[in-house]
């Protein structure tokens, strides 16, 4: 009896002193400075996405026809800088896993699976239950009340998605109407770009490239923006010469023609005058004169006379005796 008393003191101290060594271990875990660092971590990812979620706020600065934009400008303006990287970089990352779960994944075959063998696992407990403790199990877990959606809450979803909406297609709209540029072009090129690669890039390769582009180009830009902006400058500035000189070559050109153009329309304007000066006077018709030649009267034989005097003798005589009958 001593003996097996004194056994079980010991084993019963032995159970203790492992517990408490285990309990000091995670102490000395939880204390320690990898864990202090994911304490750390969490709570600075917590704030960035509490920031994140406050900057939905309608921006102070209309669109070019005074409406106000949408709060969801300023909050994927704020996504997009980076100026929370945590925030962004688990953005990014949910966006690239989901490109790859509709990749690779059967989503819908699964949700089919996953609500069969869901409805299947309560039917069976329910069924089972009854049948052997006369209460269903799946009863048991019933709540009292079904949940059900606050009206609240749904007013503020259809707002959120009546803002997500409105967000694109104003969007769409100051890319279309070159609002800025530099967007528009942008826009161009990548849709230049994107009807060549589609023809070799899957959509869902096209859908990786454009939110790895979306997310890091501002990133790489917010990184070496002086290096970026003396460049860009520099070629603005040569841009700008250029076409002060195209602009001055081409002046030069057009006040020439100008001046060519005017100089033959004095012309051509001076000769129909002329012509139709012409034509109004109607001056009288001059008369002819003979036409001169080198011939002379002595160069034509001379008429006959005599004979044309015995002519008209004779045709004298014939008419007397008429006369006299």
């Amino acid at each position: 009896m001593a003996d097996s008393a004194s056994d079980h003191a010991v084993n019963g101290g032995s159970v203790e002193t492992l517990k408490g060594n285990a309990q000091a271990a995670y102490n000395q875990i939880a204390s320690g400075p990898v864990a202090q660092n994911v304490k750390d971590q969490s709570a600075k990812t917590s704030a960035e996405l509490s920031n994140l979620a406050n900057s939905r706020q309608t921006p102070s600065q209309p669109a070019a026809t005074g409406q106000p934009l949408t709060h969801y400008h300023s909050f994927f303006s704020e996504l997009l800088s980076w100026n929370n990287p945590r925030a962004s970089a688990i953005a990014y990352a949910s966006v690239v896993s989901l490109i790859f779960a509709v990749r690779y994944l059967d989503v819908v075959r699964y949700a089919f699976k996953l609500t069969y063998m869901t409805l299947g696992i309560t039917v069976l407990a329910e069924g089972a239950g009854k049948a052997i403790l006369g209460n269903g199990l799946t009863t048991q877990l019933r709540p009292r009340k079904y949940y059900t959606v606050p009206r609240e809450t749904l007013d503020s979803l259809i707002g959120d998605v009546h803002e997500l909406i409105n967000f694109f297609v104003i969007e769409s709209q100051r890319i279309l109407f070159a609002e800025n540029v530099a967007a528009s072009a942008v826009a161009a090129i990548g849709a230049f770009l994107s009807y060549y690669l589609v023809k070799i890039v899957p959509y869902w390769g096209l859908a990786l490239i454009a939110t790895t582009l979306l997310f890091f180009v501002p990133l790489i830009y917010a990184t070496n923006q002086e290096l970026i902006d003396h460049h860009l400058k520099q070629a603005s500035d040569v841009l700008n010469s250029q076409t002060e000189q195209l602009r001055q070559v081409a002046s030069r050109q057009t006040a020439q023609a100008t001046e060519i153009t005017k100089q033959y329309m004095g012309d051509y304007t001076a000769k129909a005058q002329q012509m139709l000066r012409g034509r109004s006077s109607s001056p009288e018709a001059a008369p002819k004169s003979a036409p001169q030649t080198s011939l002379k009267e002595s160069d034509f034989p001379r008429a006959p006379k005599e004979d044309l005097q015995n002519k008209e003798e004779h045709s004298e005589d014939e008419e007397e005796p008429l006369i006299s009958a």
